[in-house]
């Protein structure tokens, strides 16, 4: 293995044994010590492999954003289902991968948009462009579903889509508080009527 190769193997090994940790306990809370200790790199060589704390924070995201998207693709692009059964697996596989104890699987834009956005321009924009990806993927489907008639509504596909996200970031956060997962009950119910499926 090229030394451009080992560098970036190590790098992308960083970022995955990082990210529970992150998605646990927040992006400020944890030092870079913690993050070397669980990747088990030695101490002093994190800045071989990100120049400060905010560029390891943007490939964190931008790694999370690019997995997250491959996933979506997966549920949202299957062809043998007509665009509602891809709409409901797709909020099937968010109310699980939130209740079911998937550790640092949990979604990275609702444990950190409100702490980096603050912190970092660079983090917020990263997120930003990630978030209207995935509405566009969502958008997409719906308008899929609005011409074969699986989605009743009538509504813009666009505005649909940026209400059916913004919902579950919502009922996320909702889960987060009450820990319990009823919010996810409501936001399935509330999304039925909204796409009239």
């Amino acid at each position: 293995m090229k030394i451009a190769e080992k560098h970036r193997a190590a790098r992308q090994h960083i970022l995955e044994a990082a990210r529970p940790l992150i998605g646990q306990r927040g992006f400020s809370a944890v030092g870079l010590a913690q993050i070397l200790d669980v990747a088990g790199i030695p101490k002093g060589s994190f800045y071989h492999y990100f120049e400060s704390k905010e560029a390891f924070g943007e490939a964190l995201l931008q790694t999370y954003i690019d997995d997250y998207l491959i996933k979506m693709d997966d549920i949202l692009g299957n062809d043998d289902e007509n665009a509602a059964q891809r709409i409901t697996r797709y909020c099937q596989f968010w109310r699980d991968t939130h209740i079911e104890g998937q550790i640092g699987n949990k979604c990275l834009i609702v444990k950190l948009a409100a702490e980096v956005s603050d912190l970092s321009e660079r983090m917020r924009a990263i997120l930003d462009v990630g978030t209207r990806t995935v509405i566009d993927r969502i958008s997409k489907v719906i308008a899929t579903g609005q011409e074969e008639g699986s989605i009743g509504s009538t509504q813009p596909a666009l505005m649909l889509a940026a209400s059916l996200y913004q919902l579950w970031l919502g009922s996320t956060l909702m889960v987060k508080i009450t820990h319990s997962s009823p919010p996810f009950d409501h936001a399935w119910e509330a999304s039925k009527r909204l796409l009239e499926i």
